[in-house]
């Protein structure tokens, strides 16, 4: 199946649309499913793309991404610029004006003060906040008047649509989340459960890691808008029976990520129930490489901390290695066929943004073992194992559960064996992986594994915050509630000089240099190894009209122009 094909599929949906709609909730129900399950409705508090995009039909922020990478504004009048005085001309502020008349789902006035306060919520100090990296720089927020917010930066910063711009960061009600700042955020459960917004929809129920029932917001907006009145929203499953829900038994509208291999997404098109659509982006498949120690001999509270470095992931033989037996054409056959792409680079798009891989292309077992040998990696006792200095080469490699994920990996520990490592496999329920529980031993954010394998994106088309996930600072940690998107607990000092080198530079050809530098910093020094440049696929129902699948930010960022398409 040829993704181009796929693409003119969702072109043709979209035309079916009608230009407005007759009023609000007049076309009943819509039924999506995901088959991750949203474990909580505050990304905030998770770093998983299923609560990020699950919320997003509740919260919002004050901008967001369109399907071309464009900025556009949501709760504002327009996109602040230097050239009509929203940013200074020094590059130091940035002054969004609300639009007046905007409440919340309550019926309370939406104003500057909420602006403000979701800052204080994910920067406070006592906390965890999973999208810190989006005020990286901000020095304060303030509210002139209700309706403007101004956000100064500590330096000149060419890139100001860091905070509240996308779906990851909305805005939260100051009323209802006031006793939720710090530590107490993970503790208040209605609130994170069911967030106020001025999104489409309200939550009637929230039930965690299965279903969410929704209505349709009584003070949206726009008074024509939603044309559902309800909302299902399922979770859980696997990926094939949530494409075979829509595009086979019709039973659901909207299924996403369908990380499937190519012939099963064919066969379930030809049920002819439904169509699915696909657009490439940024999405990674990569393996994080833990820096630290997540020994479970380790006290809990020490594992997985930059208070025990990682006994042989920080050998530059063993990760280089690691990353030369990986056959990724192979991979890409195997899993995606012409929705993936061999991944080379941590920022795969904007093309301008990615840096290059030598050699990455091109498996070489028998140079990675050359390569483990000359570092004095040596099977002494016949077991196959490598060891030094007493330590073997010994990995728990972990992923969420899901069929190409787990063909990835026996792939990847028949290679890694290869070349004489002992390789353990696990996976986790994929709504407990991304969950963001503190409580949980195992989220990809705690890390209790030598290596794990998952994919992620980022908002918009510039990758600065996103490149600043790698900074020493945003390591998950016990005193963060384990929230932070340094996941492989990297730290370099030089790659934190230069993205704040990044932060303060305007001309775009220089972001992109310093920016593919990143890039390959991360990959050359061991946090991740780059797979498959994933395409995202999603389905949705031939009656479903207005979909637009968005790269660049929630995949449900327009449900509002969603409706059900009248047959003739």
């Amino acid at each position: 199946m040829k993704l181009k094909s796929l693409m003119l599929g969702a072109a043709a949906a979209v035309a079916l649309a009608p230009a407005a709609f007759a009023e609000r909730g007049a076309d009943g129900e819509v039924k999506i499913i995901y088959w991750q399950a949203p474990s909580i409705l505050n990304p905030f508090l998770s770093g998983g793309t299923k609560d990020v995009e699950s919320s997003s039909m509740i919260i919002e922020p004050l901008a967001r991404y369109n399907e071309k990478g464009e900025l556009v504004p949501w709760l504002v009048d327009e996109i602040p610029t230097v050239a009509n005085g929203g940013v200074s001309e020094d590059l130091t502020t940035i002054t969004w004006k609300i639009t007046p008349g905007l409440v919340w789902s309550d019926g309370t006035p939406f104003t500057s003060a909420d602006v403000k306060f979701t800052y204080e919520y994910c920067t406070h100090p006592e906390g965890g906040c999973a999208q810190v990296t989006k005020f990286e720089g901000v020095t304060s927020v303030d509210t002139p008047d209700d309706l403007t917010v101004v956000v100064t930066f500590a330096s000149p910063t060419p890139n100001p649509y860091g905070p509240f711009v996308g779906g990851e960061s909305p805005i939260l009600q100051a009323a209802q989340f006031a006793n939720c700042l710090g530590a107490a955020a993970p503790s208040c459960t209605e609130q994170n459960f069911g967030p106020i917004g001025t999104g489409p929809f309200v939550v009637d129920e929230f039930k965690p890691n299965d279903v969410i029932t929704m209505s349709a917001n009584p003070n949206y907006r726009d008074p024509a808008k939603p044309a559902f009145a309800k909302v299902t929203f399922k979770g859980g499953g696997d990926a094939a029976s949530a494409g075979t829900a829509v595009m086979e038994t019709g039973e659901f509208d909207y299924a996403w990520n369908l990380q499937l291999a190519p012939d099963v997404i064919a066969k379930m098109q030809a049920g002819g129930k439904g169509v699915p659509v696909a657009g490439f982006g940024p999405l990674l498949e990569r393996i994080h490489l833990n820096n630290t120690n997540p020994s479970p001999d380790l006290p809990e509270g020490e594992r997985s901390t930059a208070m025990h470095p990682h006994p042989f992931l920080r050998d530059p033989a063993v990760y280089k290695a690691m990353s030369m037996a990986i056959d990724r054409p192979l991979l890409v056959e195997v899993g995606y066929g012409d929705a993936g792409k061999v991944g080379c680079s941590w920022v795969p798009a904007p093309e301008a943004f990615a840096s290059t891989f030598e050699g990455c292309e091109t498996q070489d077992i028998e140079g990675a073992k050359a390569m483990l040998e000359a570092a004095g990696y040596v099977d002494s006792d016949g077991d196959g194992v490598r060891e030094k200095d007493g330590v073997r080469l010994s990995v728990l490699y972990q992923t969420s559960t899901n069929a190409v994920r787990q063909d990835f990996q026996a792939l990847i520990k028949d290679w890694w064996e290869q070349i004489g490592f002992e390789v353990e496999l696990r996976n986790v329920d994929a709504s407990v992986f991304f969950g963001g529980d503190p409580g949980s031993p195992d989220t990809f954010q705690k890390f209790y594994a030598d290596v794990q394998m998952y994919a992620n994106t980022f908002n918009g088309t510039d990758p600065q915050a996103y490149l600043g996930n790698m900074l020493c600072d945003k390591a998950p940690k016990p005193e963060s509630q384990w929230q932070g998107e340094n996941i492989s607990r990297f730290c370099m000092p030089e790659y934190d000089a230069l993205h704040a080198e990044l932060s303060n530079t305007a001309d775009m050809a220089e972001r992109q240099r310093i920016g593919r530098e990143l890039s390959a910093m991360a990959t050359d020094q061991g946090a991740l190894i780059p797979l498959v440049h994933r395409g995202r696929i999603s389905a949705h129902a031939s009656s479903l009209g207005g979909v637009v699948l968005n790269v660049w930010d929630s995949e449900l960022w327009n449900v509002a122009d969603w409706h059900r398409v009248k047959s003739n």
